[in-house]
């Protein structure tokens, strides 16, 4: 093989894989770009159009609906890593068997359809449900009370279902981390909480980082859990960009809400990269 063979070869190991990602990923995002920013999805100065961003800054409901979707993702997120964490540390510290035990019970909710997780929490978070009822028994709420249909539903049952992404990649950086320092730190006379505070926590930063981006990036771009569980009362942005391009057609105002959609993801995933690329360095 010359040379230049040799050195055109991985260019032509990619080739497919990048034409695909292109024409599966890039070209729509294109796409939605257009539809955002110019009339008809023309690309032409002359065509270019803020019409569709005048509506979402000019209408309140628009501005409520991001809110919601922010103030939702960040409770989500916070709640995965409160709960996971100390999931991931049990695990992490759990004998062999017990562990595959416990990835076991992990892994089985993500098995199942979110479809169906979603109703089973519609049921339990109904009127009728086990909360609602034992609530209602010790006389702390009212009849009618239910936590379907509410904001706090929605975070129950998003962080039910977003739980295990946190607690796996927190398990996958906490396993790398060298007991012999959390030893060291027990022998000079530290105890167990100021061994985690002061050892565990800082070195499994990277994972608490990327658990929650993910999360967040999960949260406030999902669909199914939020419409399900929130209704026609509480939107959200993902059920936004559906009903204006669905049921509206109007497909200028769902670029737009895609587009900043997609923008909220972008800053939060900005200053992970960087972090990520300082520790490279």
């Amino acid at each position: 093989m010359t040379g230049a063979a040799r050195r055109l070869e991985p260019a032509l190991l990619l080739a497919p894989g990048a034409v695909a990602l292109i024409a599966a990923f890039l070209l729509p995002i294109l796409q939605v770009l257009a539809y955002a920013f110019f009339k008809d999805g023309a690309l032409s100065w002359s065509a270019l159009d803020f019409t569709a961003w005048r509506r979402m800054t000019d209408d309140d409901y628009h501005l409520f609906v991001g809110l919601r979707t922010l103030r939702i993702g960040l409770i989500v997120t916070a709640a995965c890593l409160i709960l996971g964490y100390p999931l991931a540390l049990v695990i992490d510290a759990a004998s062999a068997r017990m562990k595959a035990l416990l990835f076991l019970a992990l892994l089985l909710p993500l098995m199942t359809s979110v479809v169906v997780r979603t109703f089973g929490w519609l049921v339990i978070l109904g009127r009728g449900g086990p909360i609602a009822r034992a609530l209602r028994d010790l006389g702390l709420v009212p009849n009618n009370f239910q936590l379907a249909y509410t904001e706090t539903g929605i975070v129950i049952a998003m962080t039910q279902v977003l739980l295990p992404y946190m607690t796996l990649v927190l398990v996958g950086v906490i396993g790398q981390i060298d007991r012999r320092l959390v030893e060291a730190a027990r022998t000079m006379g530290a105890g167990w909480l100021h061994a985690l505070r002061h050892v565990v926590i800082p070195l499994s930063k990277p994972g608490i980082i990327a658990g929650s981006v993910l999360v967040f990036a999960i949260t406030i771009s999902s669909f199914i859990t939020p419409v399900l569980i929130g209704g026609l009362k509480l939107p959200v942005l993902a059920a936004g960009v559906f009903h204006s391009a669905i049921a509206y057609n109007d497909w200028p105002l769902a670029a737009a809400q895609a587009t900043a959609l997609f923008a909220i993801v972008a800053l939060v995933l900005l200053p992970y990269a960087l972090t990520a690329r300082g520790n490279a360095r």
